[in-house]
């Protein structure tokens, strides 16, 4: 497993039957290594409000909501950009023997969600979710606000990809 390049790890044990809130603000380095793992050009920003909460027997629930301002490259004009990113943050964890269990036949009390997620040792890495909850808010084709993609000029189908395929059309292909 690689290391996150946001960490704020806990104990399960401390987080008491009132629940724990976080407030994650991540440090110039933080966002550097962060802006390295997503391939972008900078992580300006990012703050995010958590809470972790009991969930089950043994596990826990991380709700919450990660904001940032990332300088992307836009893919259609190659030039920089800022993307706002806020995305909800919704995950459960329960120790690894009991999402072991559900995987092989057994029952642990679920919502109707997906299954928790394992913990190993009574850790859990509340910066490790925020970093990923970043990533799965950022537009994997980031675009430039109004940019356009225009064909180039010159091609009237002639030179398209296709008018090239149908020139290697045999005969016998019936068209």
């Amino acid at each position: 497993m690689t290391a996150s390049p946001l960490s704020r790890q806990i104990a399960v044990v401390d987080v008491g039957p009132n629940g724990l809130t976080m407030d994650i603000v991540a440090d110039e380095a933080e966002r550097a290594a962060l802006a390295q793992a997503n391939e972008a050009v900078a992580v300006e920003e990012l703050r995010a409000g958590v809470t972790v909460r009991p969930f089950g027997k043994d596990g826990v629930a991380v709700a919450g909501r990660v904001d940032a301002k990332v300088q992307r490259i836009c893919v259609v004009t190659l030039e920089p950009f800022v993307e706002i990113v806020s995305e909800p943050i919704d995950i459960r964890f329960a120790p690894a023997a009991e999402v072991a269990a559900v995987e092989d036949g057994g029952e642990i009390e679920l919502g109707p969600n997906d299954p928790p997620d394992p913990f190993v040792g009574g850790v859990i890495d509340v910066g490790a979710v925020v970093s990923e909850f970043l990533t799965l808010g950022l537009d994997p084709y980031p675009r430039k606000p109004g940019a356009t993609f225009e064909q180039p000029s010159g091609l009237d189908g002639e030179g398209s990809p296709f008018a090239e395929l149908r020139k290697l059309k045999r005969p016998d292909d019936g068209g």
